[in-house]
């Protein structure tokens, strides 16, 4: 169905005006529409990245160890999905800004000025045919009072003539009075004929040509203004359409993690997350008070954590528990059980059935020990931590397993930090050969003051990692035997200078329990019944430290043993 607004609506000129104006109120009004919901759209990408940071595990925080659940994994997953998500939201944003927001402005900017200019025309159009029959109407009075002003001069002539009192100069004065004003009627007639047919020319173009012609661009700018608004609705479904695929896989995303929790895995990683490594109470000996034998009961003895004087087996029990103090994590083994595994250092190395640590590197921990074992000042140092207690990161609170398991870690940090400084210390010696063999490129010297620091960096770190070694439950941290060979290859200069130093003082006696063999280095042997010295009490991994002569002393099981303290003796001090 087709139409023209010049023939069909010749005489509404008002309410084009009129319509006009509302269809780019109409675009106006769209192009805000579009325009909040590009501002929600902002909005609500910006909240839904807030509660992703929000919900995300803070660094260096408990946080960051529960996402190795699956389950917590899961919900990382989505997190990062969801801010995906929220991608996808400020990508429609943009769209609608850019492609709608923006043509949409500057359309409405264009079609206001063509608008005007056609209206602009077409009041000039009507403003000339308006002038055109304002002419018109003036020359059709003037003919009409010539017509009059002729009549009566006429009548007035006729008049005169027919008076026979009347001179015949006054009749010719009439007569010429009467010819004059016909004369003016003529051209008063012949004027207005030609305004008339001026008019009605002028008419017929301007409602048959000039006007059409202004209401069809007008028609074709609202039909290009509704086809643009059409356009524009459509760019807007196509904007949310095309990011549906994109959102369609964040959503597949979701639901592959949900997919991914694995609920028997996260029970595993609860057991070796917190698996201590001890074993459960064993039952509880009788005492038998009708001994002849003498016991001193010490405050850090089996006899004093059940109470003296309370022979009540369920009270007694209740006292066994291992949650409150390190000192009875010892108890938790039965005496009938195999000894725990002693410590490395300053206790013996490690049992060959210990439990196995993840490999280390080899080169800068082994290279680093190698030269640290053989320094004379750094034994000293290593001395010093091996006999002060531990310090607040050698995981002494925690048990055996989880103690190895934190420990284990910061020696996997330490590795990658001595690697980084061993890696630029080669780097500052060959740069320091090429200065040397080139003078003009550099001065040797200046590379020495780096080169010194980050050898004591190097230092620093092989004394720390030398520490958590000298403070680990179960002696190894490495299945790397290279590295345990070059450990242990030191091992004999490192006892030789600990035995330039006196003899530690006794601090009691122990009578042993059990028979023991000590196959283990730094362990010793003693059968049922024996006695002897206690050198130094156990520091909560199991074992104590005795002596049987001024040759033969090392580590035995604590919970093979009755020690009997000196109240009075000064000996080493032991940290719980």
């Amino acid at each position: 169905m087709s139409c023209r607004w010049g023939t069909e609506l010749w005489d509404q000129f008002d309410n084009l005006e009129k319509h006009t104006h509302w269809g780019i109120e109409f675009v106006e009004r769209y192009t805000k529409f579009v325009k909040e919901r590009s501002e929600i759209e902002i909005s609500y990408a910006k909240q839904i990245r807030n509660l992703s940071k929000k919900y995300q595990p803070k660094k260096n925080s408990r946080e960051e160890d529960e996402y190795k659940y699956t389950s917590c994994r899961a919900f990382l997953m989505t997190l990062n999905e969801l801010n995906d998500y929220a991608g996808q939201h400020e990508v429609i944003a943009e769209n609608l800004t850019t492609h709608i927001i923006c043509e949409l402005t500057r359309y409405i900017q264009e079609l206001k000025a063509e608008r005007k200019s056609h209206f602009h025309d077409g009041r000039r159009a009507q403003q000339h045919i308006e002038n055109s029959w304002k002419q018109l109407e003036s020359s059709k009075r003037r003919f009409e009072r010539d017509c009059k002003e002729a009549d009566r001069a006429q009548q007035y002539f006729d008049k005169i003539d027919a008076d026979i009192n009347v001179t015949k100069a006054d009749v010719e004065k009439a007569r010429q009075q009467a010819q004059l004003k016909h004369q003016v009627a003529e051209d008063s007639k012949n004027e207005y004929l030609t305004y008339l047919q001026k008019f009605n020319k002028e008419q017929n173009e301007h409602y048959y040509s000039l006007i059409p012609h202004i209401f069809q661009k007008i028609q074709e700018m609202e039909e290009k203004r509704i086809e643009k608004v059409g356009e524009s609705m459509k760019t807007y479904a196509e904007v949310n359409r095309k990011v549906l695929p994109i959102v369609s896989k964040c959503l597949d995303g979701m639901t592959n993690a949900a997919a991914s929790i694995e609920p028997t895995m996260v029970s595993s990683l609860v057991v070796e997350s917190f698996k201590s490594g001890f074993e459960p109470p064993g039952d509880v000996e009788v005492e038998d008070y009708s001994l002849s034998m003498r016991r001193t009961v010490s405050e850090s003895s089996y006899l004093n954590s059940r109470g003296e004087g309370k022979p009540s087996r369920s009270n007694s029990r209740g006292k066994l528990w291992p949650f409150k103090r390190n000192k009875l994590m010892s108890l938790l083994a039965s005496p009938r059980q195999p000894p725990p595994p002693p410590p490395t250092s300053p206790s013996p190395g490690a049992m060959p059935n210990g439990p196995q640590s993840p490999q280390q590197p080899k080169e800068p921990l082994s290279h680093r020990l190698n030269e640290f074992m053989t320094s004379k000042h750094k034994m000293q140092c290593l001395r010093s931590l091996t006999r002060g207690g531990s310090g607040p990161e050698d995981c002494s609170h925690l048990p055996p397993e989880q103690r190895r398991k934190k420990l284990q870690a910061k020696i996997n940090d330490i590795n990658k930090e001595l690697q980084k400084e061993v890696d630029q210390r080669d780097a500052l010696t060959k740069m320091k050969d090429v200065y040397v063999k080139n003078p003009h490129m550099g001065d040797p010297n200046s590379v020495d003051p780096r080169l010194e620091e980050i050898g004591q960096n190097i230092d620093n770190w092989s004394i720390t990692v030398c520490r958590l070694y000298a403070v680990s439950p179960d002696g190894s941290y490495t299945e790397d035997h290279s590295t345990e060979h070059h450990l242990k290859s030191r091992s004999t200069d490192f006892d030789d200078d600990f035995d330039d130093e006196d003899p530690l003082p006794t601090i009691g006696t122990c009578k042993s329990l059990y028979p023991f063999e000590g196959q283990n280095e730094g362990t010793i042997s003693m059968a049922e019944g024996e006695l002897l010295y206690v050198i130094e009490e156990d520091k909560g991994d199991g074992w104590t430290r005795v002596r049987r002569n001024e040759d033969e002393e090392g580590y035995v099981p604590t919970s093979y043993i009755k020690v009997f303290f000196d109240t009075n003796a000064k000996g080493a001090m032991t940290y719980i």
